[in-house]
């Protein structure tokens, strides 16, 4: 097999860009071709190899069961001629060409922002990887993707089901965040994590755009990494890209200075532009500038998919979510009122917490399914990572399973037993994990005994391949009113973790104060003291004012708030910031339940009964045009300004469908004349093409503004368009398309909408478009997402 860590890999360039140049039909699937136009598909394999290619993609990307239901052929049929045509091209040429299995997205959204469930995304991928390894792929290539998720289902089929290497490479915008809002700090953590062989970025830019972000991806992973970026832009008028072969070249140069060494191309280039690649890496390492990585520095940190949170200082586990000593959340969990949950995960993250711990275990109730359920809706509606908290090896597996990003494990001890259940399962996750400072003879009472139980769990982590960077140590809060004098002992035992281990700490700070009265007093004083002998993680109720102000202030006097500059700007409202954090801080929020609040943080079980409870006293429409449109608009604008992301959108649109749902309801049983659609809406992607995603957004997206959404799917014929926009009268006709070979399509519709002499207006999105070509094509509109469809929506229709 190729060694990739050690030289300079060359990857092959676009397969469809080939396929087009080729002249072959593309069809419905471009896999089927690997049937179809065998030849073909094996003689562009051929020129990227005699070009230089050292691994070539197999023509499987889209070759997996969602897709493959427009496809008269199967995913193992497809997939096995896919592989056998790449190495029947690596014969022909004679050389030691590796193939890779070639992986793309699903082509669905998953859950909670879409209908794709994590299982089915895994058993998917699975399929594709068992059949590619019996075919004979060297390595197994997941590529293009925009959700962490999706990303971590596929690895982790690949790693259960399969023995080949696996490369990962995501798709970013120039914002640094892949269309679901994923940061590269993100997938660097979360990918390095679950193990894979390679990292890296590919598609959607040109190599001077993808450089600033290789730049952090190499910053934040030990992998070797990889750039297949695209031609530039396609020039949808000549049908071709904006960068030539040798600017390609010239710009990936500095990509060897870097230390990147796994290049290729993806849209747009061909054999051409490997072959000035290969040349330039070739002058490169005559010169010896092919260059060392620099020395990588492994941080503590974890992640959501769209934040990172470093422990470079003190930094807030919110303790809410838990039923320990809460009969609310008790009640909560027994009742299945996920809101409440929800409400309790926002309005600590609103106090300033920085990770949430996720306790759900209760008796005689299914902990496992319920961890689950809880992580993926409490990660629709806040960003911050996640600490799974629980005591059963069961449990936090099923968690670790559909976490989307890097958590904390929550917990391990100095116990053999445990330590072999559970520090297994925080190395094949990439998790962090927090250890306790207890073993089979229970809580040692001195200082130097708890720090050999830490030294114990940090070595044993190590041997499991965990680094002491993630694993965090609680030295173990002791009861002051019954072990008073023992009280101490946990503060010198954390200072002797941080000095001799070098590693972060932890501690449930609330403990202390059981059993006293004015708990608040002594939980102030003792996180005061744990801060100074070296507290990283502090677990607590960040509602309480007075807890947050003592870490604001240790901020302040250790130097750690530059310039005091937080402190200034957070207590110079000090007044209106008490007010609203005691309001916050009773067990229950009370202020929580409103339509605007549900619908702008995304809780959905929520806008039912708001709506309900306003319909008493308030208009149905006026529910509509002054309490949910104004919500929307807002969730719009805080994602246009980049606060809130694509999974937070959603949300917050299938919440107002709720409420939207009890209003149309509610006006059906008193025969109501009024109506609650704000117009007609056509919606298509054009014939020839099969992806559907931005198409599915924008249709929920708008359908929760209240528009009248007609989805007519995907590959839809001009003829259909036509006449559906007739027999509906809609006034708006949407069409998207993601390849540049269906954007023809795209012009025909429109021209035949205007021949047919249907009044309505048409806007037009997809990756390939452009506001320019938008216009050239004969479009009235362009959107480049959801919210600026719905703002086209409203100039339209009103």
């Amino acid at each position: 097999m190729l060694d990739f860590k050690r030289k300079t890999v060359m990857l092959d360039g676009g397969m469809g860009t080939m396929l087009q140049q080729a002249g072959v039909p593309m069809g419905k699937v471009p896999e089927a071709l690997n049937i179809t136009h065998a030849e073909a598909v094996i003689d562009i394999h051929r020129q990227y190899i005699a070009a230089g290619s050292d691994i070539i993609y197999a023509n499987t990307f889209s070759a997996n069961r969602y897709k493959l239901s427009y496809s008269d052929y199967g995913v193992e049929e497809l997939v096995t001629a896919g592989v056998k045509n790449a190495k029947k091209a690596a014969a022909d040429c004679g050389k030691d060409t590796a193939v890779a299995l070639d992986v793309g997205p699903i082509g669905e959204l998953m859950e909670p922002n879409g209908g794709l469930k994590y299982e089915d995304a895994y058993d998917m991928f699975k399929e594709m990887m068992v059949a590619g390894e019996k075919a004979g792929a060297d390595l197994i290539v997941i590529e293009t993707s925009t959700d962490l998720l999706e990303m971590k289902a596929a690895v982790l089929a690949a790693r259960e089901n399969t023995s080949l290497p696996v490369f990962s490479t995501m798709t970013f915008e120039k914002n640094g965040r892949t269309f679901t809002g994923v940061t590269v700090e993100a997938a660097a953590l979360t990918l390095t994590g679950l193990g894979v062989d390679a990292i890296g970025i590919n598609c959607s830019l040109g190599p001077d755009e993808i450089y600033p972000l290789a730049e952090k991806l190499v910053a934040w992973t030990p992998l070797p990494v990889i750039i297949k970026a695209n031609a530039g832009l396609p020039n949808l008028n000549s049908g071709g890209y904006d960068i030539s072969p040798e600017q390609f070249a010239s710009q990936m140069e500095k990509y060897m200075d870097l230390g990147v060494n796994i290049i290729g191309g993806c849209c747009g280039t061909t054999p051409e532009y490997i072959r000035q690649m290969k040349a330039m890496t070739e002058r490169l390492a005559e010169a010896g500038r092919i260059g060392r990585r620099p020395e990588y520095v492994r941080r503590a940190a974890v992640c959501s998919s769209t934040q990172v949170v470093e422990i470079d200082g003190v930094r807030v586990i919110g303790e809410r979510i838990n039923p320990t000593g809460k009969k609310l959340f008790k009640e909560a969990l027994l009742n299945h009122n996920i809101g409440y949950i929800l409400a309790q995960g926002i309005s600590q993250v609103d106090a300033g917490a920085h990770i949430l711990d996720v306790n759900v275990g209760l008796p005689k109730m299914d902990e496992a399914a319920l961890m689950v359920e809880v992580i993926k809706e409490l990660q629709g509606v806040v960003d911050v990572p996640l600490q799974i908290d629980s005591s059963n090896a069961e449990v936090i597996e099923s968690g670790l399973r559909v976490y989307n990003g890097k958590p904390i494990v929550n917990s391990v001890n100095g116990e053999t037993a445990v330590m072999e259940k559970i520090l297994p399962l925080v190395k094949k996750y990439g998790a962090a994990v927090v250890g306790l400072t207890l073993d089979e003879k229970g809580i040692p009472l001195m200082a130097e005994e708890r720090y050999a139980v830490a030294e114990r769990i940090v070595r044993t982590a190590e041997r499991y391949g965990i680094p002491k960077e993630d694993v965090y140590i609680d030295c173990l809060t002791l009861t002051a009113s019954a072990q008073q004098k023992e009280v101490v002992e946990t503060l010198k035992a954390m200072q002797l973790v941080k000095s001799r281990l070098g590693v972060k700490t932890v501690l449930g700070v609330s403990n202390i104060s059981f059993g006293l009265p004015k708990r608040e007093v002594i939980n102030v004083a003792f996180l005061t003291l744990a801060m100074a002998h070296g507290l990283d993680l502090p677990i607590i109720n960040p509602n309480v004012s007075a807890m947050m102000a003592a870490i604001d202030s240790f901020n302040v006097l250790y130097n750690r708030d530059e310039g005091s500059k937080y402190y200034v700007d957070k207590y110079s409202r000090i007044v209106e910031a008490e007010k609203n954090m005691k309001a916050a801080a009773a067990d229950g929020p009370t202020d929580t339940k409103s339509l605007e609040y549900a619908v702008h943080n995304g809780i959905r079980e929520y806008a039912g009964d708001a709506t309900r409870k306003l319909l008493e006293t308030t208009d149905a429409m006026d529910i509509v045009n002054r309490i949910l449109i104004p919500a929307l608009d807002k969730v719009g604008a805080d994602f246009e300004k980049g606060k809130l992301f694509l999974p937070q959108l959603i949300q917050s649109a299938t919440t107002a469908q709720e409420a939207f749902d009890v209003i149309k309801k509610h006006m059906a049983s008193r025969k109501d004349s009024q109506t609650v659609s704000r117009g007609k809406v056509i919606i298509a992607t054009v014939k020839g093409d099969i992806h559907d995603i931005g198409k599915n957004i924008v249709r929920v997206v708008m359908e929760n503004y209240g528009y009248e959404m007609i989805d007519l799917g995907k590959d839809v014929p001009v003829e259909k368009v036509v006449e559906e926009t007739k027999r509906t009268g809609a006034r708006l006709v949407g069409l998207s398309a993601l390849m540049t070979t269906t954007v023809v399509s795209m012009e025909e519709t429109i021209r035949a909408l205007h021949e047919a002499g249907c009044d309505c207006k048409i806007w037009v999105g997809g990756a390939v478009l452009t506001e320019d070509y938008a216009r050239q094509i004969g479009a009235d509109f362009y959107a480049k997402d959801a919210k600026q469809s719905v703002d086209i929506a409203k100039k339209v229709l009103g």
